[in-house]
């Protein structure tokens, strides 16, 4: 399904919340956000379809909302580990397709799995794990986890590239990781062949773990 025809309800609008809902709104989705807080609803309503100052607790109030018809649901209510597992349950009884939910400690998170939440997501965590691997790799920009250890790194050619080409570098023997695009300027080149040289400005897509693109980044 396209994701502009996708259908999202954000319950709970502190920073993980606000930012997941003017994202995904951004991203041309149809958003419902709600929160109990009044001004955090009006900071994020100008971005979202609809915006409701509820308690999300309350069965019937978070059925009137409209939330019970999206397609996936995002629980960014972590603090109050109580009132986060409410909710979950009133969601999954409600019949929404899929729920992700916002987990403050490892416990939270194995009862929210236990609920039937489709996701369980740690950002101070994440954002930690990302910091870090950022430190690890100098030319860090982006990171798409697709696996338990494999990412997706967007960065920066490392200066012992400039001027080789792909076949001189042997990045796959040498150190585990493959080349799968190249961005340059505006062009972008996918699955670049072995000749292809590595110029100053080029910003890479590597498929590889941590350690391999740390590795990398130390020569």
């Amino acid at each position: 399904m396209n994701r502009k025809n996708k259908t999202f309800g954000v319950i709970g609008l502190g920073r993980f919340g606000y930012h997941v809902a003017r994202t995904l709104a951004q991203g041309g989705a149809e958003v419902i956000a709600c929160d109990v807080d009044e001004e955090k609803v009006r900071e994020v309503s100008e971005y979202v379809s609809l915006a409701y100052v509820l308690d999300a607790t309350d069965a019937k109030a978070l059925k009137e909302s409209g939330i019970a018809n999206v397609d996936t649901a995002v629980v960014s209510i972590g603090e109050n580990i109580e009132a986060s597992i409410l909710i979950v349950v009133q969601l999954k009884e409600l019949g929404v397709k899929e729920v992700v939910a916002k987990a403050i400690t490892p416990l939270h998170g194995k009862v929210l799995e236990k609920l039937g939440v489709d996701r369980v997501v740690y950002p101070e965590k994440e954002m930690a794990i990302r910091v870090a691997h950022s430190l690890l790799v100098g030319e860090f920009i982006e990171e798409i986890p697709i696996g338990e250890k494999h990412s997706l790194f967007e960065l920066k050619a490392f200066d012992f590239m400039l001027g080789k080409t792909l076949r001189e570098l042997d990045v796959r023997r040498r150190f585990g990781v493959s080349v799968l695009a190249i961005k340059r300027g505006e062009n972008l080149i996918v699955n670049p062949m072995g000749d292809e040289k590595i110029l100053p400005g080029d910003i890479l897509l590597v498929l590889g773990t941590t350690e391999q693109l740390s590795t990398m980044a130390s020569q």
